[in-house]
């Protein structure tokens, strides 16, 4: 059987201030680029059947810059829906709401085309991405890739365990990672979490093969 593995895209300006990004669909920036390239030779060795991808442009992006081929854009990979939350950090939020959580409480409605979601309704996405892919991975030795966003595939990941998706709290997931769901013994594991390369080091990395290249023409 193969492994799921999960790919959260590199950093944007909301991801870094802490601002809750859904809909919005903001470019990564320049660093968040760095670190989706640096996914590529974490992928490098595997074999992947399949590849699964959000339709927001900050992950197909980054599949595109982790050498991701022949990708899928599958809806359901979208991120939670946080209507009237959209945009807000939660340090905002806990100034009115001081005991407010996502995981437990969800979000208040925003307008009509994102009024927002609850756990629940994340869980029952990643259920049916589950419920696609799983009949693929048990038959085949391939395994699929997603590339979506934090909270959803922690809630994916809870869901893949047999967990709520209020469990997704416990899975801290940084932008431009990798990592792998398996079996164990038959049983639903994590086989590695939060797997990145320095992006730094890639940058420097990709820098002296750009200056071997034009001493080479020069």
């Amino acid at each position: 059987m193969g492994e799921l593995i999960l790919v959260r895209h590199g950093e944007t300006a909301w991801s870094q201030s802490g601002q809750h990004t859904g809909s919005t669909d903001l470019p990564m920036t320049a660093h968040g680029e760095d670190e989706a390239r640096a996914v590529a030779p974490l992928l490098r060795e595997r074999h992947i059947g399949l590849v699964l991808v959000s339709p927001l442009a900050r992950a197909r992006r980054t599949a595109e810059l982790a050498g991701l081929e022949a990708t899928r854009i599958t809806p359901d990979l979208h991120e939670w829906d946080y209507g009237a939350y959209e945009g807000i950090t939660t340090a905002d939020i806990h100034k009115t709401r001081p005991d407010w959580s996502l995981w437990t409480d969800g979000v208040p409605p925003g307008p009509a085309d994102h009024p927002g979601e609850q756990p629940g309704d994340v869980g029952a996405r990643a259920d049916r991405v589950l419920d696609e892919i799983m009949d693929i991975l048990r038959t085949g030795d391939d395994d699929v890739a997603l590339v979506s966003h934090g909270h959803f595939l922690r809630v994916l990941t809870a869901r893949y365990l047999g967990l709520s998706p209020a469990a997704g709290a416990l899975f801290q997931l940084a932008t431009g990672t990798v990592s792998r769901l398996g079996l164990e013994h038959g049983n639903p594991v994590i086989t590695a979490w939060n797997l990145t390369v320095p992006a730094s080091s890639f940058r420097a990395a990709s820098q002296g093969t750009e200056d071997l290249s034009s001493r080479s023409a020069g």
